[in-house]
């Protein structure tokens, strides 16, 4: 299914019936991770998934989004169902976003419940190796940036970028990275204590992008919240433990499966 948000044309999917739940995916992933966990919920709930823009078969924005930008066409998007309430699940980028619009009252719906999957949005605490990185990143993107030097080595700046930067980055249009350099710097925690939905947070114990002690400084910042740690999951823990994540949600959104 297609539909036009902000000038953008969105791909997304509708399973099942039921209370609204929205799944929103991680950066660079597409709506079809989701597959399994839609099936399972569809039983219960209207599961609608969705390809952010850039990603799986969605357009990309004409220029770099930022945090804003996210939170209001999802917001859009949302809102064109005309809900009254809804449930929320995000999963690594996704969960950024979640956090943003959970944060704010000012919705057009009312949302009861959030679920926070391996979720981003904590800027964690950088070594002098990182800073080191970036520092040689910038100078060495300068450097091969001039028209000179790419006029002799065309090609030069485009294998530095796809060395240096992350799997993200260098997979990335121009457009795309631009986005991810400003999303990624987008500090989150802050609006954590002002989260009123009742939040479930799920992580991966083996989680290398977004370390499960991001889970716990969520844990301890959203009120009322709750941890679930998956073993043997790593960052997808949704498809690296379906078993113990089904089971999970179950539980939280009170799925009784002898019904």
């Amino acid at each position: 299914m297609t539909i036009i948000v902000d000038g953008i044309d969105v791909h997304y999917e509708v399973r099942g019936s039921g209370p609204y739940l929205f799944l929103l995916h991680g950066w660079g992933a597409h709506l079809g991770l989701f597959d399994h966990l839609a099936e399972v919920l569809s039983t219960h709930f209207l599961v609608v998934s969705v390809d952010f823009p850039g990603c799986g078969q969605t357009q990309e924005p004409a220029q770099s989004w930022g945090m804003d930008e996210y939170l209001r066409f999802t917001e859009s998007f949302i809102a064109s169902f005309s809900p009254q309430e809804i449930i929320l699940l995000g999963h690594s980028h996704g969960g950024r976003v979640a956090i943003g619009l959970a944060a704010r009252d000012d919705l057009p719906f009312t949302m009861s419940k959030l679920i926070l999957v391996d979720s981003a949005g904590i800027i964690p605490h950088r070594s002098w190796k990182y800073h080191l990185r970036v520092r040689t990143y910038k100078m060495g993107k300068a450097l091969l940036g001039l028209k000179p030097v790419k006029a002799m080595f065309p090609g030069a700046l485009d294998a530095f970028q796809g060395k240096l930067g992350s799997t993200d980055y260098s997979a990335a249009s121009p457009v795309m990275r631009e986005s991810l350099v400003k999303v990624v710097n987008t500090d989150m925690e802050p609006l954590l204590p002002q989260i009123k939905a009742e939040t479930l947070l799920i992580w991966g114990e083996n989680d290398q992008d977004t370390p499960v002690d991001n889970g716990r400084v969520m844990e301890k910042a959203i009120p009322g919240s709750g941890l679930v740690v998956l073993p043997g999951a790593g960052h997808y823990s949704f498809i690296d433990n379906q078993y113990g994540f089904t089971k999970v949600m179950e539980s939280f959104l009170n799925i009784d499966r002898g019904q």
